[in-house]
């Protein structure tokens, strides 16, 4: 079986079993920091700031707090549908890249500035 197939394949969610709830509790979480992060961050420096070019559309079109928002509302809703499918394993591999290129470089410039 491969990797990709593994990772897209439905889980069995057992009952006693509440892995997938946590992954998708842990991925609402980090979108929570991260769409708290950035509309400090865009708010303290600019809206230039932004790496990612869908974010930055957004709030050039609809400003910092409602692009910011509806970025987030988007993430959450995919990650929603991809938690009731139960294709936990994208979820969980989301919430690492969020961390690793979200919340960590955000952190890092609010303890370094």
């Amino acid at each position: 079986m491969s990797r990709v197939y593994q990772l897209c394949a439905h889980w069995d969610d057992n009952p006693t079993g509440r892995v997938g709830d946590i992954i998708v509790l842990a991925f609402l979480l980090v979108q929570c920091l991260d769409g708290a992060f950035t509309y400090l961050g865009l708010r303290t420096w600019g809206p230039g700031l932004e790496a990612n070019p869908l974010v930055r559309s957004a709030v050039s079109f609809a400003g910092i707090g409602l692009g910011v928002a509806g970025a987030k509302l988007v993430a959450v809703s995919l990650g929603i549908v991809l938690h009731l499918r139960h294709v936990h394993g994208v979820v969980a591999m989301l919430t690492l890249v969020y961390v690793t290129a979200a919340i960590l470089p955000w952190t890092a410039l609010f303890l370094l500035r």
